[in-house]
């Protein structure tokens, strides 16, 4: 996928904020790509372009970071995906709106291998909690944010 212009990558296979992406990313004209496994059907839209790749377990995060470049704007839930695109240049969203940075991927990286430890050692951890809509308004909120701060880095 050879491109010059910014776009909005889905780690799409569990997003669960998938519309608001496509609503926010058509007030900005700017094109969204999602990629899911073929286990997720996602429906053509206009504005959106769809990837469908295999089921395993990296395929998703793999196709995506050949695809992606720098500027792009990457919603994704993975930390390690999240890592691997802010070196490539990406801004980076988790569906909650939180963004991911160079000041924080560390933490969350070393926080995940911890709950990995503690579940291999037959510990529980916690999931995420259920996606509200005041989280959904508040994901579409930082999403708008982005784009505006980086239609104006480039409209300067």
């Amino acid at each position: 996928m050879r491109r010059s212009e910014r776009t909005i990558v889905v780690d799409a296979d569990a997003c669960p904020v998938k519309s608001e992406i496509i609503a926010t990313a058509a007030r900005f004209s700017v094109p969204v790509y999602m990629v899911a496994s073929h286990d997720h059907r996602l429906q053509e839209q206009e504005g959106v372009r769809i990837a469908q790749v295999d089921r395993s377990s990296q395929s998703a995060d793999l196709h995506i970071m050949n695809a992606i470049v720098a500027g792009d704007i990457l919603v994704t839930q993975d930390y390690g995906l999240a890592c691997m695109a802010l070196g490539k240049g990406a801004v980076v969203l988790s569906p909650r709106g939180e963004p991911y940075t160079d000041d924080n991927i560390d933490y969350l990286m070393e926080k995940r291998h911890e709950a990995a430890r503690k579940r291999r050692a037959g510990g529980r951890t916690k999931g995420p909690k259920a996606m509200t809509e005041e989280d959904r308004h508040t994901f579409q909120q930082k999403l708008t944010k982005v784009l505006a701060i980086e239609q104006e880095k480039h409209d300067v």
